[in-house]
């Protein structure tokens, strides 16, 4: 069946992926814990899933996106084989399995057939929680424009929901308000579990109404409603930054505007900078500008180097050193916790834990070893190339929202570095839309004006 036949409509295919987006916003906060919140976004995932792969199946589409739907492939694959039992001697002989085969020895028990990952529950976790965003990627490859569009503003609304959430947490100063039982009291977390991770949501959703701002001026919009939003939305970041105090938030935010503005002058017709856009600058600068007169020293003491020393910093060498010996196929994922523990040494130990590298690609050396960092590769290469096509066509709807997902994904790229963000099932499945967003970069652009007048 042709794919334009579903162009535009709410079908089952549309409604159920606003259905896991809401459902990811409700119960997907958290990375671990409260297993039957997670189980529930991940239920949710499985009509979405089963719906778009037919569809990509029936259309044929499926054959436009063979790098993407490869690289996918390649993670499960790499899950799967993780999760394959291996005889005794196979198993022993990998590195970093001679300590194990030592302790069962002196315990008297015969090795028998075992996977490859040391944590297998833990693996198999993983797979499963790969279906909400592997749900949300298909699904949208299969939708056009103006579902694609909903799907965002979904995605501002929930933005605005969580800050607004958050500053009632602030202002409560309880833990009545915290939807998760490990968020700290005094932190403006949304309905996120970490307010690193709500502020890294807010800079996520924060390209796409200042770019449909500017692309109200483009198509001669006589409304300039777009436009206001985008400002007002932009300078309700700068505040809600400023109270989440997230360190990330916080550096990440001038990268983030910085490319905004410019997907945002692109999407205005790539002219002179209008009036109205300069508004919008104008606006963001004034937040600037309240936020350092009024709050600048408790934002300026989360960087105070005088205070408590930043462990994960100092602990990542330890981590490179220990993922050297699993090398060349990791330990297995979701295995860092217990390798971990199994080799800290004894100076660091005290009353806390460092369940998590606190930076994504060192973890991933870990436990996928180089098998996980060729598939890393070939991400960052699809990256690359999805957003050279995004950002040098000519200014349309599709590539307004491209260009706003390229930032999107920057942005939990980079937060990846010092902290697990897409281990969050919210922002994994966020992350996923804005992937299958940019992956329709590849269609020529004389499709997408055709599609989507500009």
């Amino acid at each position: 069946m042709p794919n334009k036949l579903w162009k535009g409509q709410w079908d089952a295919a549309a409604i159920a992926s606003v259905v896991l987006l809401a459902f990811a916003f409700a119960f997907g906060g958290a990375s671990r814990e409260h297993a039957l919140r997670l189980a529930l976004v991940e239920l949710a995932a499985l009509p979405v899933l089963v719906l778009a792969t037919t569809r990509l199946i029936q259309t044929g589409s499926w054959r436009d996106h063979r790098l993407a739907i490869g690289l996918v492939a390649g993670i499960i694959g790499l899950l799967a084989f993780q999760l394959i039992p291996l005889p005794p001697a196979v198993w022993l002989a990998l590195p970093g399995r001679d300590q194990l085969g030592l302790a069962l020895q002196l315990a008297g028990v015969e090795p028998g057939w075992s996977p490859l990952s040391l944590t297998p529950e833990k693996t198999w976790q993983s797979t499963l929680a790969l279906a909400p965003p592997l749900a949300m990627f298909t699904a949208t490859l299969t939708l056009d424009q103006p579902q694609h569009a909903r799907l965002v503003r979904l995605c501002i609304a929930a933005a605005l929901a969580g800050v607004l959430l958050g500053t009632a947490q602030l202002v409560n100063g309880g833990t009545q308000l915290y939807l998760w039982a490990t968020t700290g009291a005094g932190s403006v977390a949304g309905f996120f579990a970490n307010r690193n991770h709500l502020a890294s949501f807010v800079l996520t959703a924060l390209p796409f109404p200042i770019i449909w701002g500017a692309a109200a001026l483009r198509r001669s919009d006589p409304r300039t409603l777009p436009l206001w939003l985008g400002a007002l939305f932009s300078a309700l970041v700068v505040v809600a930054l400023a109270a989440i105090r997230s360190r990330a938030g916080i550096v990440l935010f001038p990268p983030v505007v910085i490319a905004s503005l410019l997907a945002a002058w692109i999407a205005s017709g790539r002219g002179r900078p209008s009036r109205q856009l300069l508004i919008v600058i104008g606006v963001i600068a004034a937040a600037l500008t309240a936020v350092a007169v009024l709050g600048l020293s408790p934002i300026l003491a989360r960087f105070d180097t005088q205070g408590a020393p930043e462990t994960r910093f100092e602990r990542w060498p330890f981590v490179a050193e220990t993922a050297e010996t699993y090398l060349p196929l990791g330990s297995g994922v979701g295995s860092f916790d217990a390798v971990y523990r199994s080799v800290e040494p004894l100076g660091e130990l005290d009353g806390t834990f460092f369940n998590q590298a606190h930076n994504e690609y060192l973890e991933l050396w870990l436990e996928t070893g180089w098998v996980g960092a060729i598939i890393l590769v070939v991400f960052f290469a699809w990256y690359a190339r999805r957003c050279w096509s995004a950002w040098r066509g000519p200014p349309s709807r599709e590539r307004d929202l491209q260009r706003g997902a390229s930032i999107g994904i920057g942005v939990l790229l980079l937060h990846s570095i010092s902290d697990y963000p897409l281990r969050t099932l919210a922002l994994a499945v966020v992350f996923a839309l804005c992937c299958a967003l940019l992956e329709l970069a590849q269609r020529p652009d004389r499709v997408q004006g055709r599609q989507n007048p500009v």
